[in-house]
């Protein structure tokens, strides 16, 4: 063997171990071309690498290895203590013929739990995997993209879907998705100790990353780059998982870049299990829907989250949570720090219940719950709205603080059916209207507040129908009209300490049959 073969396979058995947590002892080595791989990016290896993963399972684990070249193949069904390792030139691009992803196998979907096309890369109550190396991995996904938009010449494969669904909670949704559900690209279910690290992703037929069921995930240093207009095309999806730490990844694609999800509605309840102790680091996210969302499938509920260090250019939105009646389920226990966002077109913090409008219901475990969020140290630049908290009139949004922001927006932040909502040395600078809209809010509390772009007419801070509120240290620029307008008959206990108002034309305005009595200062 050669000098350098003998180091690769020292290497790569260092991986292996680092991987699978394993004693630190070589573990076997495989070439997928040794198994017969022709790697010209047209003949299926399907089998070549099936071949390999299994003669590395029968000496109890190792690493399948992919030197460069083009690997043409089906969905791979990874086992306990295997490595995927794709060196540098190496890339894996997956077949796109459908009926290559059959049969079809344990999945969930969008929070439903499903029988449905294999994920491209797959495994079910494995331990110890991993995917890791500098090449890259091509899921073709536009031959899916095509045909779930055309709906045409699908019969067989949605015959057979509807067949084996036929008694799962959520057969009427996906029959509105057309019994058609295009795969993930990579999905371990109920897996331990799962790592993906290093290689690049694009082109998905549907969700990139999904890992369902899950414990100790480690996903770092990877790249995705999916088109724009690519349908469904989330880059990393945590679903009902515990203990996942999300770092160093670069992330631009056709959805949202980062999503939290714990199942969808009542199947959702049923399976019970949380998404929690997920961290979210030093990241870049450019095109997508959402750079870091939570929901709206979060019906098992999330919790114990930290979002930091991380960079959106030109998504969509920045930070989102959402959730609709119906849903359930309580996203509780959130930290987002040391956050940069620039070119957000629609808005840079949402924290939406309303996002299906469904109609009112009485309280119920239908019901969802957002509470205990906490956002600090979070520049803006460049939004249509500085950001929005809509609640629910039966469970209004609860206990979130914004400190140590400053923002640049077209508009400011509206709050409307909250409680125990703090502003704490916040800087909201618009293009026109209040910085700061407050509606049907209680226990308000905002200190040090300001906006160096008042503008003629228009009041700072707006607020209306808010009970409890306390306001101190906060200051008027220079050129101010009115600072603080408060407005309707439902308001009460509105208490002001120690503002620098003095460059306001109106320290205060009241408005719409806004209560004198309500007003301490």
């Amino acid at each position: 063997m050669k000098a350098s073969r003998v180091h690769l396979l020292w290497v790569l058995s260092l991986v292996a171990i680092t991987c699978s947590g394993v004693q630190a002892q070589a573990l076997p080595f495989t070439s997928v071309k040794d198994c017969g791989a022709v790697a010209d990016g047209t003949t299926k290896d399907t089998e070549a690498i099936r071949a390999a993963i299994d003669k590395v399972v029968q000496a109890g684990g190792g690493t399948v290895y992919f030197p460069a070249g083009q690997y043409l193949t089906g969905p791979i069904h990874l086992q306990s203590n295997i490595t995927l390792y794709l060196d540098a030139g190496a890339v894996l691009k997956f077949s796109t013929d459908f009926d290559d992803y059959l049969p079809m196998v344990k999945s969930r979907w969008e929070g439903l739990e499903c029988i449905n096309f294999s994920p491209q890369i797959y495994a079910y109550d494995a331990e110890n995997i991993a995917i890791v190396g500098r090449g890259v991995i091509d899921g073709q996904g536009k031959a899916w993209w095509d045909a779930m938009r055309r709906r045409q010449g699908l019969e067989k494969y949605t015959t057979m879907f509807a067949e084996k669904n036929a008694d799962a909670v959520g057969k009427d949704y996906f029959a509105r998705a057309g019994n058609f559900l295009r795969p993930p690209m990579i999905q371990p279910v109920e897996c331990r100790r799962v790592r993906i690290e290093g290689v690049k992703l694009q082109n998905p037929p549907f969700w990139t990353c999904n890992l369902v069921y899950c414990d100790d995930v480690v996903v770092t240093g990877i790249s995705i780059k999916n088109p724009a207009n690519s349908p469904n095309t989330d880059g990393i999806n945590p679903d009902s998982c515990r203990n996942v730490h999300i770092s160093d990844c670069h992330i631009s694609v056709g959805d949202d870049c980062v999503t939290i999800k714990s199942g969808r509605d009542e199947d959702g309840r049923r399976v019970g299990r949380p998404c929690e102790n997920i961290t979210v680091t030093n990241c870049t996210m450019l095109d997508g829907h959402g750079g870091v969302v939570i929901g709206s499938e979060m019906s098992g509920g999330v919790k114990k989250v930290t979002i930091s260090n991380c960079v959106f250019d030109g998504t969509d939105k920045g930070i989102r949570m959402k959730t609709t009646r119906g849903r359930g389920g309580v996203v509780e226990d959130i930290r987002v720090s040391n956050i940069m966002m620039t070119n957000i077109p629609v808005g840079p913090i949402y924290l939406n219940m309303f996002y299906t409008r469904a109609p009112e219901e009485p309280l119920s475990e239908r019901t969802p719950a957002f509470g205990n969020i906490h956002f600090s140290n979070i520049t803006v630049k460049g939004a249509p709205v500085a950001g929005y908290i809509l609640g629910l009139p039966e469970r209004p949004v609860e206990n979130v603080t914004f400190t140590d922001i400053n923002m640049d927006a077209e508009t400011g932040f509206q709050c409307k059916d909250a409680k125990g909502v703090a502003f704490h040395d916040v800087t909201v600078n618009t293009q026109k209207g209040p910085a700061l809209i407050c509606e049907n809010t209680t226990n308000l509390e905002i200190s040090g507040f300001r906006s160096l772009t008042p503008h003629e007419g228009t009041p700072i801070i707006s607020l209306t129908n808010v009970r409890d509120a306390y306001i101190r240290g906060c200051w008027a620029a220079p050129h101010t009209g009115t600072f603080l307008a408060l407005k309707g008959a439902g308001s009460s206990d509105i208490f002001l300490q120690g503002n620098h108002l003095k460059r306001a034309a109106s320290a205060v305005s009241m408005q719409d049959g806004f209560p004198e009595s309500a007003l301490t200062r």
